[in-house]
């Protein structure tokens, strides 16, 4: 193979497998012959050694280097498989089914990847936590069953459990990495009593638990040891959130935990809402967290939960750490718009920003200098493929496939790969394929530039009602009514502007008249011309109108309704007038439903009681009610 190591990443589609090599040319592994029916799942095993896939008739097992055929197991209905740590077991899990003499079906199989032996089965009926965690040196394998630990040796699998704890009500088992193992149990809440979790010494399983602490609140958790197993993150949530705040339930609290037991402690959160990622640093001496409701804030804190940097709040929901711990990616996808922030962990300056809109998947390359983000089905059936980005912010290639299920990188130990330089490396040149991206890429919309205009004035020259003298201050609100096309004369500089078919003067004050009186006036000129009953005289305060006598009001200007324009004119007495006839008019309603027998409200019979105060302070005023 010509790329580098850790330049290798594979593909699976919905109608082919693929393997692609890495920088500078992205070219297909010639070597390697995809499988001629659809493929359900692929994986590399930990150290990038192997790379295996699974089809309806079994797993075959690839050398990822030179893409040779090593083993093929002939299991059929594989649904999932994963390999142990040093690559020398795969373990496979298959939909359990009735067998025709009733026993059980033992789904779950341990292979031997060298000789594709069957060492060891067992019965798995949930997908959900069905393989077996090993030590990273494959001295111990840990599985749950029915709230009971089980330990096997996988030198040897014919010996059957070697050691085993029974934990009432325990839902969840961790094991840590590192040279010293601990098992971390998870027992939820149920019946009033509180949530737990117990560390206990995978060497000393029945044993005092060398830590515990008790959450309340707290039906599930995530639970995260850091690299060398000295130190783990749980972070504890509710199904159901009491406050009704958030429909998929609430988060407890994040808390940090040393195995040995000598510290724990939550991590202070000072922003109201979920947490919506955790992930421990390469280094296992520091954190980091996205917390809050949008946008959230970001916080890097050490062993100890003390604060070390807080990168603000943004859109975001996802961090991660590059596998040397230089780089720290910041970003938002899901719903969110898909920008990546990448910061420098040396100077905690931002080195660039990526506009990855659509992804489904975000992952470090071994070496960290790359980014891979990919758009996957059924998250998005559109749009579909990969991108490889450089941590300096170039794209460097993109390739789209049609149904993508699943993208990763091929695994390389930190150790093997090239070390991180002093300074941000420089990008090298793009793939052909970005070009060839660009020109068929849909052009991006500019966003529209100044003020929001309603639709029907768009293409319109704007209207001067709008304009204000320069060096003039801002008006304090938007004139009120519909877009005019002109404004009226003599008006150019006037916060009012002119309404078509509305009076040039303010509408007269109609005081003292009954909003009823006044609906039926407007109906009657409508249907007839004519009104109906005797007149309502109107008293007009003089102050209330200054009428401009060359302007010649018409007869028909009285039908029309008031408007808003018209109503911003009124005086501040002519306000108050009008404030007090509706407060009339709902205390007549109260009545109206009390005779009827309505049953009111203690606050609705003070208002009843407020009527005298009303009708004295309107009759200062000079209203007759």
């Amino acid at each position: 193979m010509a790329s580098q190591l850790s330049q290798q990443f594979a593909f699976r589609a919905q109608k082919r497998l693929g393997l692609v090599g890495g920088t500078p040319a992205y070219k297909p592994i010639d070597s390697f012959q995809g499988p001629d029916v659809p493929a359900r799942t692929y994986h590399y095993s930990s150290d990038g050694r192997l790379f295996a896939y699974a089809i309806t008739t079994g797993v075959r097992i690839f050398q990822a280097e030179s893409a040779q055929l090593v083993q093929e197991l002939t299991v059929p209905n594989v649904i999932e498989f994963n390999f142990s740590p040093r690559g020398t077991y795969i373990s496979t899990w298959e939909r359990p089914t009735k067998l025709e003499d009733g026993a059980q079906h033992k789904n779950h199989r341990v292979f031997s990847v060298s000789t594709g032996e069957e060492l060891i089965a067992f019965t798995q009926k949930s997908l959900d936590g069905w393989d077996l965690q090993y030590t990273i040196s494959e001295s111990h394998a840990v599985r749950l069953v029915s709230q009971e630990i089980q330990v096997f040796r996988p030198a040897e699998w014919s010996k059957g459990i070697v050691d085993k704890l029974k934990v009432e009500g325990a839902t969840s088992v961790t094991l840590s990495p590192g040279l010293n193992p601990s098992v971390a149990v998870f027992v939820a809440e149920k019946k009033g009593q509180p949530a737990i979790i117990k560390i206990f010494n995978l060497t000393a399983l029945n044993g005092a638990p060398l830590c515990q602490k008790t959450f309340f609140k707290a039906d599930q958790a995530n639970i995260k040891w850091n690299t060398i197993g000295t130190h783990v993150l749980v972070l504890t949530h509710a199904d159901v959130d009491q406050a009704n705040k958030s429909y998929y339930g609430a988060t407890g609290g994040l808390w940090l935990l040393s195995a040995s037991g000598t510290f724990d402690c939550r991590v202070t959160l000072d922003k109201e809402g979920p947490v919506h990622d955790f992930n421990w640093s390469p280094n296992s001496k520091e954190f980091g967290v996205i917390y809050g409701f949008m946008p959230a804030k970001s916080m890097l804190f050490d062993q100890r939960a003390k604060t070390l940097h807080d990168f603000g709040t943004a859109f975001c929901n996802f961090i991660s750490f590059n596998p040397q711990g230089r780089l720290i990616t910041l970003a938002g996808f899901g719903n969110l718009a898909g920008k990546v922030d990448i910061y420098d962990r040396r100077t905690l300056n931002k080195v660039t920003t990526i506009d990855a809109s659509n992804t489904s998947h975000c992952e470090w390359s071994p070496d960290g200098r790359f980014l891979l983000t990919a758009t996957l089905s059924p998250r998005l059936r559109v749009d579909n493929g990969i991108k490889i980005w450089h941590c300096s912010g170039p794209l460097l290639h993109v390739q789209n496939i049609d149904e993508l299920y699943q993208a990763s990188w091929r695994p390389t130990h930190v150790d093997a790969a090239p070390p991180f330089p002093q300074t941000i490396p420089p990008a090298p040149a793009p793939a052909p394929s970005v070009a060839e991206h660009a020109a068929v890429a849909k052009p991006v919309p500019a966003k529209p530039a100044g003020a929001y205009r309603p639709p029907g004035a768009r293409g319109l020259e704007a209207s001067m009602a709008y304009a204000r003298e320069e060096h003039t201050p801002s008006p304090s609100a938007t004139p009120n009514g519909r877009f005019s096309r002109s404004p009226a004369p003599g008006r150019l500089n006037h916060s009012r502007r002119h309404v078509p078919g509305a009076p040039t003067s303010p509408s007269p004050v109609r005081n003292g008249v009954d909003q009823d009186k006044r609906g039926r006036k407007r109906k009657g000129l409508k249907e007839g011309g004519k009104k109906d009953g005797p007149a309502v005289e109107e008293s007009v305060r003089p102050t209330d109108l200054q009428v401009n006598a060359n302007l010649a009001v018409p007869a028909a200007a009285e039908s029309v309704p008031p408007t808003p324009a018209a109503e911003s004119g009124l005086d501040p007495l002519a306000k108050k007038i009008r404030n007090l006839n509706k407060k009339l008019k709902a205390i007549e309603e109260l009545k109206e439903k009390a005779k009827k027998g309505e049953r009111l409200e203690a606050t609705q019979l003070k208002k009843i009681d407020t009527e005298a105060d009303i009708r004295k302070e309107l009759a200062e005023l000079g209203i007759s009610s």
